[in-house]
């Protein structure tokens, strides 16, 4: 089984993010769910947003180092949009990473330096999401995958983002359900 360390979206450790971490804790995973807002949630994207620019995104990627520190190196680093940077950041540069788990956005492995040879990785978001798939994400996942193999990129129909967060109105259960399915058979496989 995989210890996983799985960061939060814009809008905050939801009872959503927290469902889905639930969902890998009974497929047999050990799953953290660091709170990089220290309690805080938002309605919305653009509140998150903002509360975000207002603690610097610096802030946050430090935050991020520190609540990990004394978890072993053989992780998944797992995270949703927002949470993706600090998670492909860390999976890019801490050694020994298992695996990277990249939902609802992906980044040119280049804004971290390379990407490491051998490290797996699956990449989910819906194929007309605004953020993943207008703004170039899923051509960055896409391009990874060309580049590197056991990289696999997942679309599925729809243009929701943040559709695994069980709390929020953009939910897609049927996808969740799908994109759950393929990452515990990717942790099972690593």
């Amino acid at each position: 089984m995989s210890e996983i360390v799985l960061f939060h979206h814009i809008q905050g450790l939801t009872g959503g993010v927290t469902a889905l971490a639930d969902r890998l804790r009974g497929a047999g995973h050990t799953v953290h769910t660091p709170d990089l807002f220290e309690g805080r949630t938002f309605a919305t994207i653009e509140e998150g947003f903002g509360y975000a620019q207002s603690v610097g995104f610096e802030e946050l990627g430090a935050r991020a180092d520190r609540s990990v520190d004394g978890v072993a190196d053989a992780v998944v680093w797992a995270g949703i949009s927002a949470g993706v940077m600090n998670a492909q950041r860390l999976a890019q540069t801490r050694p020994g990473a298992r695996g990277a788990l990249l939902l609802e956005a992906c980044v040119p492995p280049s804004e971290f330096g390379s990407w490491p040879a051998g490290l797996r990785a699956q990449v989910h978001g819906m194929d007309h999401d605004p953020f993943f798939a207008e703004e170039g994400d899923v051509d960055a996942a896409r391009a990874i995958a060309e580049e590197h193999e056991g990289v696999e990129v997942f679309t599925y129909p729809g243009d929701r983002h943040l559709f695994c967060d069980s709390s929020l109105a953009s939910y897609d259960a049927d996808a969740t359900r799908l994109m759950t399915e393929r990452i515990v058979s990717f942790l099972d496989r690593l």
